[in-house]
């Protein structure tokens, strides 16, 4: 216990925790958690019962659990060739574990026998939904397999887990590995002041330039990329820039072509074992949707409802851009749909996204939704100081959260701006599962949120686009899943629901972005404190659904996308997957020319992890159902209404996965959900 990885203190000491030890932790960590498993199977399956056996398990990996959730954390925000090493050595034996324990025969007997034990019988509430869902996980895990199935899916799990592994590493390295200078200011025209001031920062950091003859470094980052994609005048900077990102994973030495077709094929490999036609059904089988056809036909479903909005606002961008520049009405390129649709908007609108800018200061948005945390679910969040907290990087937050009893029911660590050694996108992750104890006591939980924000440049703080402020809400809506966990049952807690319920928390914080009121806690201008002016939130709101269509159906696309890569065989695609691809999502791309390329090679949500969102992608826009239509109490009785804080607390977000989903959407609805709702607020009903 000298590893400082397996220190289970609630405050870690980041500081110690080098590559050099990873090794010999997850080494003792995996020897503890065999030796607890060998104890379970060690007794009697006549003397087997709830408390020895289910129980048991829970605890059995714990110390592994903790130890891996630092290291896999280090390397997503504090990447280094060393840890990377570490991380990659130990991630095989990690991963042969875990896909080991659902196939262990003499486990797996004493399970079956404990839950015909009188004190399994008895059971209720969230020991019963634990006792049901355990069994459930190494059935569909393959607990009932032959010996040599069960070896075989063993060797896939193990396979999986690098394979997964290595297409994010390629996927950040090949983001990383790519830079442009630009020289000539004129080529610049039309960029966001934020947006040169951070590439001439960038620059500077990098050697590139002088204070006196300044150069702009731009990157792959998406807060580098997306406003050259908008607003640059110089198409041919647009279309540069747009080039490099879609051969992201694409290129030697970064190429991820091999390991997707490697990676679907052992995921078909895995399915067949467990006897299910394909992976999509071998995932989805407990999910809301049940079977990958339920959830293709509600994407085909929506696509259906949106279909002639799209194309509507395809022609439509097509026309402007021949308006103005007085050539014929043609598609466009796909570097520009961005940059015409942002001059539609504003044309349209009078509204540009960069107005509202400087009233998104980072430090007073996180104040504004700590606020409303505090009105709507009666949470007191507080920022530790520096000396209060380790944390990993300089730029890194410690917060802790009270509730309204003043119970400190977790804490967190936000770490917001991009950075070579981070993984790109916005996540939530926990680090320590609390909650109820079996003495009587409530331990904190411990959890994390990080992003790639625009940072701050010079002395101006990080001034943020609606969108990111929207992606902290989203994020931090995950957080208040795992924190407020009331589950005694620490795998049945916050975020370890059925994925397609998992961003029900999550989406629905989003909705606090758009209301005036909820504005007024923190969208405040950096300088003068004001808030904005309501000539500017009218046309923020009128501008709210613009291309609403266009946006939902590049969503469906990468869920219609997923579905169908995982309920096909591989070996029907041909040698062009990307080929294949286009054909199946004719109906749901943009018209462009040339046409947008595939993004299987750097779509990580599905080809990171060896399930994560894979076959589950569809649940995005499914939790938007959710999320839509429970926001409508919300503005039925009351944005900040206590009383419906508190309800959704008590029947959602401290519930985890103690029910069935639908039983707690309905606890807190009172019915099923309402697709209607999501049309409505995208203005497509």
């Amino acid at each position: 216990m000298d590893n400082p990885f397996l220190r289970r203190a609630f405050h870690i000491r980041w500081s110690q925790l080098t590559p050099d030890k990873v090794g010999a932790a997850v080494d003792a960590a995996l020897a503890d958690a065999e030796a607890a498993i060998n104890a379970i199977k060690a007794r009697p399956p006549a003397h087997a019962d709830y408390a020895n056996t289910f129980l048991a398990l829970e605890c059995a990996t714990e110390l592994l659990n903790e130890t891996w959730a630092k290291v896999s954390h280090l390397t997503s925000v504090a990447d280094s060739p060393q840890l990377r090493e570490a991380h990659n050595a130990a991630l095989p034996k990690v991963s042969a574990f875990q896909a080991k324990i659902p196939l262990n025969e003499a486990l797996w007997v004493r399970l079956k026998a404990a839950a015909e034990h009188p004190s399994a019988r008895a059971l209720q509430g969230e020991h019963h939904r634990f006792l049901t869902e355990t069994l459930a996980d190494f059935r569909q895990q393959g607990a009932d397999l032959p010996a040599e199935k069960k070896r075989r899916l063993e060797a896939l799990q193990s396979e999986l887990a690098q394979l997964t592994q290595k297409y994010s590493e390629n996927v950040l390295d090949a983001t990383n590995a790519w830079e442009l200078i630009v020289t000539d200011s004129a080529r610049l025209r039309g960029l966001p002041a934020h947006a040169l001031e951070s590439a001439r920062q960038s620059a500077l950091k990098k050697g590139h330039g002088t204070e006196d003859a300044p150069v702009w470094r731009f990157t792959l980052h998406m807060p580098s990329q997306e406003p050259v994609m908008l607003y640059a005048e110089d198409e041919a900077l647009r279309r540069e820039l747009w080039t490099a990102a879609s051969a992201v994973g694409v290129q030697a030495p970064h190429s991820n072509q091999e390991l997707v077709r490697k990676i679907l094929t052992l995921r078909q490999e895995k399915a067949a074992l467990l006897g299910q036609p394909h992976f999509a059904d071998a995932v989805l089988e407990r999910r809301m949707a049940k079977s990958g056809a339920q959830a293709l036909a509600f994407i085909e479903d929506l696509h259906g409802r949106v279909q002639a909005a799209f194309a509507r606002e395809g022609r439509e961008l097509e026309e402007f851009k021949a308006l103005q520049t007085g050539w014929p009405v043609a598609r466009l390129a796909p570097w520009e749909t961005g940059y015409w649709a942002e001059k539609l908007r504003k044309a349209r609108y009078d509204f540009d996204e960069e107005q509202l800018r400087p009233y998104f200061p980072l430090g007073g948005v996180l104040t504004g939704m700590f606020e409303i945390a505090h009105r709507v679910f009666g949470l007191q969040v507080t920022e530790l100081p520096a000396s209060g907290a380790e944390i990993w990087h300089p730029e890194v937050k410690f917060y802790e959260m009270h509730d309204a009893a003043g119970r400190h029911v977790g804490s967190f660590y936000a770490d917001w701006h991009p950075r070579e050694s981070k993984r790109g996108g916005a996540w939530m992750n926990y680090l320590i599962t609390g909650g109820p104890q079996p003495d009587g006591r409530r331990a904190p939980h411990l959890g994390l949120i990080c992003g790639n924000l625009t940072p701050p440049a010079g002395d101006r703080p990080a001034l943020l686009t609606h969108n990111e402020v929207e992606t902290i809400f989203h994020e931090f809506g995950h957080l208040l899943h795992h924190l407020l966990g009331e589950v005694g049952i620490k795998s049945l807690n916050g975020v370890n629901v059925a994925w397609d319920f998992v961003e029900l928390p999550s989406q629905i914080m989003e909705n606090w972005c758009w209301e005036r009121e909820s504005l007024d806690l923190f969208a405040r201008h950096h300088e003068t404190g004001a808030a904005i002016p309501e000539e500017l939130f009218r046309r923020m709101i009128a501008a709210k659904n613009f291309r609403s269509a266009s946006f939902t159906m590049r969503q469906l696309a990468f869920a219609r996308m997923d579905l169908d890569l995982h309920m096909h065989a591989v070996e029907r695609m041909g040698a062009d997957l990307a080929a294949w691809i286009r054909v199946r999502l004719a109906d749901y791309l943009t018209p462009t020319e040339p046409p947008v390329p595939t993004i299987e090679n750097r779509f990580t949500h599905l080809f990171s992890d060896p399930v994560g969102y894979a076959a589950g992608y569809y649940s995005y826009k499914w939790a938007e159902v959710l999320d839509a239509d429970a926001f409508t109490r919300f503005k039925r009785e009351g944005l900040f209404n206590p009383a419906v804080g508190r309800d959704f607390v008590a029947q959602v977000l401290s519930r985890g996965n103690s029910a069935d989903p639908m039983e707690l959407f309905k606890a807190f609805m009172g019915r099923v959900p309402d697709l209607q709702a999501l049309l409505v607020r995208a203005g497509l009903a």
